[in-house]
């Protein structure tokens, strides 16, 4: 039998292996290496089959990995492979001797007579690296570990990029037949008409969920808005929707407040107190008690913030894989898209292609999860020098269009009461005081629409509109009754139905508080 004789580029990289458990080999499967290589010279048929599971760094061999990388460049210029081609290409790269010359090669063909089960066998060498991998990594961590000046959660983070970077390079998902995926597809159709028409996550608003049919798993939702519109108080009410009343677990990113402001605010939206009063603590007893009552939901409520400065899209990764493994959450909010960075690897870039990497990583992340990740944007300045109502178009996305086509959903938040215009551009000129419009702008699958919300400034809380469009029922049904011969005081809602239950909430607006939104 051959001698394994000590490898130049793996061995440099397998020493601290070695290292870990002295007199041990490495995981390996020497024997294999030579049989997949073999069928792929003299079988076209296992060169298709392989080439996309295998990559040179996976054979143990130095020699095999210079050979199947001549493969592979063969492959790729669509040249044929076979023994005189991969034997032409080796010596061009003058490494022909260092696997041992032709003779190595006619040695590898004559050990195989065909490239059945070569994909089986691929999938054993793949094994051993990966179980080679995990030992070079395992090895880091412990040396990291025993350095007193590295941070716990820097090792925790390295440790994690380093085994995702494993998972993602080599653990690749295999096409699935159309038998298979049609089950899939009636199953969760089936799924779907139990939920009563929601396929995802709801938001806890009506119309949006009735269009989307709540956020969809692997979806990337983009809502973008100018300063001012609203995002975090939008966000913050779908979380706290989803959070408190479905108990569904959701994580919240946030890059420009901290978890504590973050936390107040859904306190002020969960209590009816003004956030002035809960910052001043100028709170009466009777505050003091409807505060410890109505937090109580919020605070067993499933919701996870991290308010991380600078987040770089690898440490999100880490973190959003963390908590879903740790407390399998169910979406992921980041606020906002602008304030991440794309991490130390991407230098030398500019703006607009840190702003693609960034938005095509939350992507790959929605769909790595099987979750939705919304993220909050900014909109570039020519909203404002724009004349008319001062909608935003899909062309406002500010610094990069890979944010358009990388979301699924992309958004945006409206409220014409900022540019202090006092009735929406409709038939009826209605008032747009206390209104947003929720402005689905791309929706790759499903339509558009406009949705009107009500927007509560002092609280920073967005709700239904319908809960509050009240008005227009008591003039309708008061002409009707007084058209009616039969009319009778009795006919006329009553306050508790015209005005809903949450008129006797306790809700006392501060003073001092002027209404900014979030």
């Amino acid at each position: 039998m051959e001698k394994v004789q000590p490898q130049t580029s793996y061995s440099s990289r397998s020493a601290q292996v070695i290292s870990l458990e002295k007199g041990k080999l490495p995981p390996q499967a020497v024997d294999l290496e030579e049989v997949v290589l073999g069928a792929m010279m003299i079988d076209k048929k296992g060169v298709d089959e392989v080439i996309d599971i295998l990559h040179p760094e996976v054979f143990y061999k130095e020699a095999h990995q210079n050979i199947f990388e001549a493969i592979y460049k063969l492959f790729q210029s669509s040249e044929p492979v076979d023994l005189l081609t991969v034997s032409a290409q080796l010596k061009k790269e003058k490494k022909l001797d260092i696997i041992g010359g032709e003779f190595y090669l006619i040695q590898l063909t004559q050990k195989v007579s065909s490239s059945a089960h070569i994909e089986f066998h691929a999938r054993i060498i793949l094994q051993k690296y990966i179980q080679r991998s995990l030992i070079k990594i395992s090895n880091e961590i412990i040396e990291d570990s025993y350095d007193e000046g590295t941070d716990v959660f820097d090792l925790l983070d390295s440790a994690e990029s380093k085994l995702y970077e494993v998972t993602q390079g080599n653990l690749k998902r295999s096409s699935e037949t159309a038998q298979s995926l049609v089950i899939q597809a009636k199953k969760r159709i089936e799924e779907i008409a139990n939920k009563e028409g929601l396929s995802g996550i709801p938001s806890g608003f009506t119309q949006v969920d009735k269009l989307t049919s709540g956020w969809q798993p692997s979806d990337l939702v983009i809502i973008a808005a100018r300063p001012g519109m609203g995002k975090t108080a939008l966000t913050l009410s779908m979380a706290r929707n989803m959070a408190v009343n479905y108990n569904i677990p959701v994580a919240f990113f946030s890059l420009e407040m901290s978890s504590v402001q973050l936390i107040t605010r859904l306190i002020s939206s969960e209590t009816g107190l003004s956030s002035e009063k809960l910052r001043t603590g100028n709170l009466e007893k009777h505050e003091w008690e409807q505060l410890n009552v109505k937090v109580k939901g919020l605070e067993t409520a499933p919701l996870f913030i991290d308010d991380t400065p600078s987040l770089s899209i690898f440490d999100l990764r880490a973190k959003a894989r963390r908590l879903a493994s740790q407390h399998g959450i169910k979406l992921i909010m980041v606020d906002y898209l602008q304030l991440m960075t794309a991490g130390g690897s991407q230098k030398g870039g500019n703006r607009e292609q840190e702003i693609s990497t960034i938005s095509r990583n939350l992507k790959a992340l929605a769909k790595e999860l099987n979750v939705p990740v919304i993220a909050l944007s900014q909109l570039s300045r020519a909203v404002e020098t724009r004349g008319g109502s001062k909608r935003p178009l899909l062309s406002d996305l500010r610094e990069s269009g890979a944010i358009e086509q990388d979301a699924d959903i992309v958004s945006f938040i409206y409220r014409p009461e900022y540019y202090k215009i006092d009735e929406w551009d409709d038939e009826e000129r209605t008032p747009t005081a206390g209104q947003a419009e929720f402005i689905v702008a791309k929706h790759r699958n499903g339509g558009l629409d406009e949705i009107r919300l009500k927007f509560v400034g002092h609280l920073g809380r967005f709700e239904n509109l319908e809960m509050f469009d009240f008005p227009t029922e008591i003039h309708s049904r008061m002409n009707d009754a007084a058209n009616d011969d039969t009319f009778k005081p009795s006919n006329l809602p009553s306050p508790d139905e015209a005005f809903g239950s949450s008129m006797n909430d306790d809700v006392t607006p501060s003073d001092g508080d002027d209404g900014i939104p979030f």
